[in-house]
């Protein structure tokens, strides 16, 4: 079977006096019959080149989907004179979402089964679900598109009557006030962004509803939310680089917002109420790495701030959880995720005992303000994910529930983790890198290594295990993070080292440590894979035009790779929010840097890794057009004989298929892909 081949469009698009070529333009028709059928005509490709996996495909999907239990529930927790809890039944794909009045043993009511809902469906997801403070109705949110637009809808949870009142265009959200008969929601633009927050009255039409809020700057998104306190209903308003909060009683919904700090270039902000005070967590006065202060609620302007945990620049504040009488604050220092509890009595402080090499560790669902008691998680790369109980006054801890692993194969003592610091080319920093292997998994030249990176937004992917990845890591497979700039993996100045002007960084840093991995012998260019999701597309998209021969292999999953095309198209989700994470390429400046490294652009006629690509056709993040257009560039322009296949989720969006165990699949499939070029199927 011959490899697909689109058709070309003749289009210049000129920018800057710039004239760029893109015949392949024409793939962004979502509606045009003739993209369909490349999309499909791509995905048979797929499936042909793929055949001879099938069968191990599919043991590869039991596999992964026996190791989980199929009647799982979460951890419950207690909330408002209820026990909350999601739970799975096995056979089913969705979950169900419980309660159970004052005590565990009392009979469960059901708030909402979604297998009910997504029946016939080939696409479902819940958004979200909040139940009213006088706990007799929920709102809950569904996507059937994959799109990530949610209608809210409403259930009686005493008559179990889902009630007329429809909201769609949404982002699922809705806070309710505590009149029981306000919800606070948000809306979409054209663009998909977040731009307005309206007030609607159950009973009502949604045309009647009453707008709040409207964000007219295309760069800032809003969100809405109620403290912890539940006494207050605060609006936010950001960008990647600036925040503004503005708030009411939650008792009183007519009330006149109130603005904590307007908005100002470079200060971020975010906010948590406690008695007569707002706690805020903030990057104010050059405290590159945040600090928390504290202001009384009726003058809250920044003048007014009082440090109350001062900047510390070798320590990044992640985030905080405000009790009666404790402060807990989640650290991160060179790298790794700390919990400090301080009593705030005493003023007494001490830190949490983690021992792996590296790992995950958070602050969990802490609903209640007067206890003694935090509810925190932590996993590493050998270690299932476990929620804890801390008891903050003795000092002693108690394991709530941890991940099960079914199968009776997985022992934690037959995987060894590491972590090791490769040199990057500027000398600038040294590249974190987290490892796990089986421990008869040798280092050797011989050795397959899957290197996974993302590098932006500020976002870290930090060292947690998985129940899928054992599949790779018993057929002798080494995995890597790369913990690259762009992400926050060490502190505030890692992030912004790798974005804007100094993007490729990010790039480098991944290519450093790929090359430091064969240095030191954990594997050879011949058996080094790499992986990346969205921006982490972009980045193996970009790292195998600047290095095609260091891998083997490449798995792009919805990558985002036609980078100036994308931020100069105002109508496409999260372009002009992104323009202080890539810069505005209507700047000539920043226009000549993207397209240095844009993967799209940068395409040349030169042999390329074996490479595998996943896109959803309704993917709201990364328009399905960047891979297929990337996928069709690279087969025109590519000299060598390696794997090239595409794969569209034709029913799907950016984060995949729907249900439980279905993105298994995508997962089997990836597996496979790189177990094909190992030369082990």
């Amino acid at each position: 079977m011959e490899a697909p081949k689109a058709k070309k469009i003749e289009k210049t698009l000129e920018t800057h006096g710039d004239k760029r070529l893109d015949p392949y333009f024409w793939l962004n028709e979502r509606e045009n019959p003739e993209v369909i059928k490349y999309l499909e005509e791509e995905n048979a490709y797929a499936d042909f080149i793929m055949k001879d996996t099938e069968p191990f495909q599919e043991e590869l999907f039991e596999e992964m989907k026996a190791r989980y239990k199929k009647d799982d529930e979460s951890l419950p927790y207690f909330f408002n004179e209820y026990w909350y809890i999601v739970r799975y039944e096995e056979g089913k794909e969705y979950p169900i979402f419980c309660r159970k009045y004052q005590s565990l043993e009392n009979e469960e009511e059901i708030i909402l089964d979604v297998n009910i809902l997504a029946e016939g469906e080939n696409y479902f997801e819940v958004g979200s679900v909040a139940v009213s403070p006088n706990n007799q109705l929920a709102s809950f949110s569904t996507d059937n598109v994959s799109r990530r637009i949610y209608t809210i809808k409403f259930k009686n949870l005493q008559t179990g009557e889902t009630l007329p009142d429809e909201i769609e265009n949404t982002t699922g959200k809705a806070v309710w006030a505590n009149d029981n008969e306000h919800i606070f929601y948000i809306r979409k633009d054209e663009s998909l962004r977040a731009f307005q927050v309206y007030r609607h009255k159950l009973g009502t039409d949604s045309s009647d509803d009453v707008l709040i809020f409207h964000e007219k700057d295309d760069t800032f998104d809003v969100n809405v939310f109620k403290t912890k306190s539940l006494e207050y209903i605060f609006i936010a308003s950001s960008s990647t680089i600036s925040d503004e909060h503005r708030f009411i009683p939650s008792d009183d919904v007519f009330a006149d917002w109130t603005i904590i700090q307007p908005r100002i270039d470079d200060l971020e902000y975010s906010v948590e109420h406690y008695e007569d005070e707002f706690y805020i967590i903030t990057n104010a006065d050059e405290a590159f790495n945040f600090k928390i202060v504290k202001t009384k609620i009726e003058n809250c302007g920044m003048e007014n701030w009082v440090d109350v945990i001062p900047h510390r620049p070798e320590v990044l504040l992640e985030g905080f959880e405000i009790f009666k009488n404790y402060l807990v604050l989640e650290e991160r220092e060179e790298g790794l995720l700390q919990i400090k509890i301080i009593d705030e009595k005493t003023q007494e402080s001490h830190y949490l005992p983690f021992s792996d090499p590296t790992y995950t560790a958070y602050i969990g669902v802490n609903l209640e303000f007067d206890t003694e008691v935090l509810r925190y998680g932590y996993t590493s790369l050998t270690q299932p994910s476990s929620t804890y109980e801390y008891n903050m006054k003795e000092k002693t801890t108690k394991l709530l529930k941890q991940q099960e692993v079914l199968g009776g194969k997985f022992f934690a003592e037959n995987y060894i983790s590491e972590r090791i610091w490769a040199d990057s080319r500027d000398g600038e920093a040294k590249v974190p890198i987290s490892l796990v292997y089986h421990k008869d998994t040798p280092k050797s030249a011989d050795t397959p290594l899957l290197l996974y990176g993302y590098g932006s937004y500020g976002h870290t992917v930090d060292a947690s295990f998985s129940n899928v990845r054992l599949s790779i890591l018993d057929r002798g497979f080494i995995y890597a993070i790369a913990h690259i700039r762009g992400g926050e993996y060490l502190g505030r100045e890692w992030y912004e080292d790798g974005k804007m002007l100094f993007k490729k960084n990010t790039f480098f840093d991944f290519i450093d440590a790929g090359k430091f991995l064969i240095k030191e012998n954990y594997t050879s260019s011949k058996h080094l894979y790499a992986m990346g999701g969205s921006a982490g597309g972009l980045l193996v998209g970009a790292v195998m035009n600047y290095e095609p021969s260091l891998f083997n292999g490449i798995v792009a999953q919805v990558p985002f790779v036609d980078v100036v095309t994308t931020m100069l198209d105002e109508t496409i989700p999260l372009t002009t929010g992104e323009y202080d994470e890539w810069g505005n390429p209507n700047d000539e400046e920043y226009y000549h840097y993207m397209k240095e490294y844009s993967p799209y652009d940068n395409v040349e006629a030169k042999d390329y890794p074996n490479l595998l690509i996943t896109t959803g056709l309704h993917d709201s993040q990364v328009q399905y057009w960047e891979p297929a257009k990337w996928t069709t560039k690279l087969r025109e322009l590519k000299t060598d004989n390696n794997i090239l296949i595409f794969k569209t989720d034709m029913s799907a969006g950016h984060g995949g298929a729907s249900g439980r165990f279905e993105s298994l699949k995508e997962d089997a499939l990836e597996y496979a892909f790189l177990m094909k070029l190992e030369g082990k199927i």
